[in-house]
């Protein structure tokens, strides 16, 4: 009887470990393909020497169908004035982006160790410069 009272103690504890294992999984494969939505649009606006509308669209109109969330819930920082090539580098050809969207579940079982679902959130975010194609006319 004393062994089946501690493995019911137990028990909850070890499948938290197994629903963790489960829930990093998915958050990794969402991160790719933000992340590859992110790279897509990056590429685009290099051709194109900033994001122009369409671009930021489509980005968009992708992140909402992987993560299922709004645009209001995304936070987005793009370089939307044309910058073009020259023959040597400068700063002023670089094209800024920041993008971040929330990942609203990080750990499993949150509140059987007493943590809010408030505080099992947090942003992924992808911040950097990327170096314009488009050569000035």
């Amino acid at each position: 009887m004393k062994q089946l009272i501690v493995l019911m103690g137990i028990l909850p504890i070890l499948l938290i470990f197994l629903l963790q294992y489960t829930l990093d999984q998915r958050n990794n494969d969402n991160i790719s393909r933000f992340q590859e939505c992110v790279y897509q649009a990056k590429e685009q606006a290099k051709q194109k020497g900033c994001f122009t509308q369409e671009i930021k669209e489509e980005m968009i109109e992708k992140i909402e169908g992987y993560f299922d969330i709004e645009e209001e819930d995304m936070v987005i920082m793009l370089e939307e004035i044309p910058q073009y090539r020259t023959s040597t580098f400068d700063q002023r050809e670089l094209i800024y982006y920041k993008v971040s969207v929330p990942i609203d579940q990080i750990m499993a079982g949150n509140r059987f160790f007493g943590i809010a679902d408030e505080e099992n959130r947090a942003m992924y975010t992808i911040e950097s410069w990327t170096a314009s194609e488009l050569i000035r006319e």
